[in-house]
C-alpha cells in the first residue's frame, strides 16, 4: 500500500471544497474505499449475477 495509498488520500483531502469537515472525507473515504473492494470482487470473480439477486429477491420478471 505505502506511497500510493498517501497519494490517494492526498488526492481525497485535495480534492473536497473549502466548506468540508470531518464527515464530508470520512463519506469519502469510505465510498472510496468500499468501490475498491467491489472491483476487487470483480477482477477476483466473487460477483454474484443480477438476475440471480433478483430471484433471490422475488423481484425476477
Amino acid at each position: 500500500m505505502g506511497a500510493a495509498f498517501k497519494l490517494e488520500a492526498h488526492k481525497l483531502v485535495d480534492d473536497l471544497p473549502e466548506t468540508a469537515n470531518w464527515d464530508d472525507l470520512i463519506y469519502r473515504a469510505v465510498v472510496f474505499k468500499e468501490i475498491e473492494a467491489g472491483l476487487a470482487d470483480s477482477t477476483a470473480a466473487r460477483v454474484t449475477v443480477v438476475e440471480e439477486v433478483l430471484r433471490e429477491f422475488g423481484l425476477a420478471e
